[in-house]
């Protein structure tokens, strides 16, 4: 089992017209093409302070849309992006719509506590709330983690079923990177060809 894991969206409007015309999931992929640029990254977590500080390496500008007036960061990730100088903050708002014909020129923000709307002129917008392991198709049959994910032993990609493997995002809550989930992949090809050695023996 491959099935990977899906960006959470906001489910705004205009979010998915615009994805890869200025919206994004991935700051890794996608970070390079925003040279210079004003850019906003939406969330509070640590993906999210891991994203506003890898793009401040392109951007001209990272601003924080975040939901709370603290964040939920671990401390050492929220000290870094609090003390950036091109990481800015708007706390206690929430993302109404992102802005834009054919790219992205900005987000329209309410403000949580007073309801006040304004738009902030970004040209890219990257979205870190998360993201779901694709499990609906074995949530019932399998071991899901706490976090979501299938259950494996150890660090093999054996599951509670003997001859189903599982590997990947959908196994992984911490890197979710293609490279990570390569060599997960590497694993279960072993695990699966003593799997098969052993009933053959």
């Amino acid at each position: 089992l491959s099935t990977g894991s899906a960006y959470r969206e906001l489910g705004l409007p205009n979010e998915k017209r615009l994805s890869g015309h200025g919206v994004s999931w991935c700051a890794t992929c996608d970070g390079f093409f925003f040279k210079g640029q004003d850019i906003a990254v939406i969330g509070g977590g640590d993906s999210a302070m891991e994203e506003a500080l890898f793009l401040t390496k392109f951007a001209k500008s990272v601003t924080v849309v975040h939901r709370r007036d603290t964040l939920k960061a671990s401390k050492i990730m929220a000290d870094r992006a609090l003390a950036h100088e091109k990481i800015s903050f708007i706390w206690n708002s929430a993302v109404e719509d992102v802005i834009g014909d054919a790219k992205v020129t900005g987000l329209t923000i309410r403000n949580l506590q007073d309801g006040i709307v304004s738009d902030l002129a970004v040209t890219g917008v990257f979205v870190a709330i998360g993201n779901d392991p694709r499990t609906d198709l074995v949530k019932d049959a399998l071991e899901i983690t706490a976090a979501g994910t299938i259950a494996v032993e150890g660090r093999s990609s054996k599951t509670g079923i003997p001859g189903v493997f599982a590997a990947g995002d959908v196994v992984d809550p911490t890197y979710r990177q293609a490279i990570t989930a390569s060599g997960s992949g590497c694993v279960a090809a072993i695990d699966v060809e003593h799997y098969l050695a052993d009933l053959h023996a």
